[in-house]
């Protein structure tokens, strides 16, 4: 019988965090195990000097949760300092975001992500279950996927992400708030809404991308299984409900839920509509090549 390979710990350390999550399944090859001891790129560092700093945001969270009745543990708001260290820090490096003050990564960021909450207690009592599956579509930065998570650990999440580099940076921020039942996927909206691994499987789909409401309902209600909902979050919304009408009847969904609110601290107007997903989405739809973009279902 073969006896399994060790591998040095000074090669364990230069592993990318997509090798260590292969690692940890027992999928990682040879070559892959050579190929770790020369990284490619300079690993980014997160110090407990920048995670000191990061405890600044932490009023901010305290009262924007109270203000959304989301109370966080001491661990949770723990896990939210080392979240915004990290973001800083590989936010030198890379395009994650424009907001990296206190008020705006613990509101903006947390506390809207958070504001989901409400709504998806509410759909586990009417599921009857409380490990819901749950995928964010175009998460960037990984919100709300990971405020979520941090806060909701029976979530079961699936983060979705078109840019490796956006990967992996949610890989990092998973492994270091050992966070499980978080997985990550490296693909384009569209093109992961075809695969039959994620088509319908979904009890929630949730997004907070910039695009108008008819493109994404055609990315995101592919995803959710009949009887689910789509979570969409906007600001204001109400033109855009409007336009997206002949989209979501298209796609197989129905309005059942706006929530409209001004985010805590902020005067910034925000919009949560749940789209129940009532009839199987058409197999023609997502369309390809950004159809959804530039030419929406009105």
């Amino acid at each position: 019988m073969d006896k399994k390979k060790r591998i040095k710990p000074e090669v364990k350390k230069n592993l990318s965090p997509e090798q260590k999550k292969a690692l940890r399944n027992g999928s990682l090859g040879g070559a892959e195990k050579k190929a770790a001891s020369a990284p490619k790129h300079e690993p980014i560092i997160t110090s407990e000097e920048d995670i000191s700093r990061a405890k600044e945001i932490s009023p901010f969270l305290t009262s924007g949760s109270s203000d959304i009745s989301v109370p966080l543990s001491a661990e949770s708001i723990r896990a939210f300092q080392v979240y915004a260290a990290m973001l800083r820090k590989w936010n030198e490096k890379m395009n994650l975001t424009n907001i990296v003050d206190d008020q705006g990564i613990a509101i903006r960021h947390f506390i809207d992500s958070l504001t989901l909450v409400s709504h998806i207690e509410e759909e586990e009592k009417k599921q009857g279950r409380k490990e819901l599956t749950l995928i964010d579509v175009g998460t960037g930065a990984g919100f709300p996927g990971i405020p979520l998570k941090v806060t909701m650990p029976e979530l079961k999440i699936t983060l979705l992400d078109s840019l490796k580099k956006r990967i992996n940076f949610l890989d990092a921020v998973c492994e270091q708030l050992e966070l499980t039942g978080i997985s990550t996927v490296h693909s384009r909206a569209e093109d992961g809404a075809k695969n039959k691994l994620y088509r319908e499987k979904f009890d929630i789909a949730t997004a907070r991308a910039v695009a108008s409401l008819p493109t994404l309902c055609e990315y995101c209600l592919p995803y959710v299984k009949i009887g689910g909902i789509f979570l969409a979050m906007k600001g204001h919304a109400e033109e855009e409900i409007e336009q997206a009408g002949k989209a979501i009847v298209t796609l197989g969904g129905t309005i059942e839920d706006v929530h409209e609110f001004q985010l805590p601290g902020t005067d910034m107007k925000r919009t949560i509509l749940l789209i129940r997903k009532i009839r199987p989405t058409p197999a023609s739809y997502p369309r390809s090549q950004g159809k959804a973009d530039k030419e929406p279902i009105m």
